[in-house]
């Protein structure tokens, strides 16, 4: 695809249903670093998360035919509630698959825009093949969290508004799951010929596609528990992700489960912000090497913040 042209059509064609997310200047994360440290403020999004964008653009490219059958799609939570918002929306059925051990407030973010939620599995890797397998059987379209040109497009969208609100990056941090929303951002940010670097932050715990893209396949990997839900488990075989990262990103990070605790707590004491796990995996992930920032311009994504009581007493 050509980035700019997908990403300024995804833009067009979302842009009634979501949130343009603002950017706001972290003082503190300046402080610690020397840089100028600009938080991308998308767990603001409509649905409480960035995937809003990519689920969007999906649906809103479905023929009339294919909303009249309906959708199927697999989600750990995030994506299942912006496909939730997305097929009210448009007045569209559908079945969202979600692993049995996925947060209860995430579901419960789903059904609150009364879809219809099954469970399947304890990895989002596979709850995915088999909601494909059963959109297949079914004659439905099934729409991926990140296994789709036009979800990774919407997630671009996020890149357009920054080179708007921006005026130079140096440096942007965004947590790192499947690989949609990194691959769109860097897609969009480095068409428009600035020297930006690309850090993808993973959770040690979890990181399939960081080790994956090191070996060049997509690697079927055992995944331990992590703060951050939002990137854990297995990608699907065959992803378009896997090489837009090898030729789009520039670093990748791991960090601890302590190192996101302290990360969300930086940004909830400091900000008064509520962030979730994978949005402390960017913030994390640029604490670890911010001495290499210093005088820089940096983004850092925050990029959702539905969190369980549960969890949130675990990090505070």
């Amino acid at each position: 695809m050509d980035p700019k042209t997908e990403i300024t059509a995804a833009e067009t064609r979302i842009r009634p249903y979501v949130r343009e997310t603002p950017v706001d200047e972290s003082t503190a994360l300046g402080e610690a670093s020397g840089a100028r440290v600009l938080l991308k403020m998308e767990h603001l999004q409509l649905t409480g998360s960035f995937k809003l964008r990519g689920a969007m653009n999906r649906l809103l490219s479905l023929t009339p035919g294919e909303k009249g059958k309906g959708i199927v799609t697999a989600s750990s939570g995030n994506h299942g509630a912006a496909v939730a918002y997305g097929l009210k929306a448009l007045g569209c059925p559908g079945v969202i698959f979600v692993p049995e051990n996925v947060s209860p407030a995430k579901v419960a973010n789903i059904r609150a825009y009364g879809a219809e939620v099954r469970t399947h599995a304890t990895d989002s890797g596979v709850t995915e093949i088999f909601a494909r397998r059963h959109a297949e059987e079914t004659g439905r379209v099934y729409v991926s969290p990140y296994n789709d040109p036009l979800v990774v497009a919407g997630q671009g969208t996020i890149g357009a508004e920054l080179l708007r609100q921006v005026d130079r990056i140096d440096a942007v941090f965004v947590a790192l799951g499947g690989g949609g929303m990194i691959s769109g951002i860097a897609a969009c940010l480095k068409s428009a010929g600035g020297p930006v670097e690309v850090v993808a932050c993973s959770p040690e715990n979890s990181a399939v596609m960081h080790h994956s893209v090191a070996a060049g396949k997509i690697l079927d990997m055992v995944s331990r528990p992590t703060l951050s839900d939002g990137t854990a488990g297995a990608v699907e075989p065959g992803a378009i992700t896997l090489p837009l990262c090898r030729r789009l990103v520039d670093r990748y990070v791991l960090v601890s489960e302590e190192e996101i605790r302290d990360a969300m707590r930086l940004i909830i004491d400091r900000h008064h912000t509520l962030i979730e796990g994978a949005a402390g995996v960017a913030v994390a992930g640029f604490l670890k090497d911010k001495e290499r920032y210093a005088g820089k311009n940096v983004v850092i994504v925050l990029c959702g913040a539905n969190i369980s009581r549960e969890r949130l007493k675990e990090v505070l």
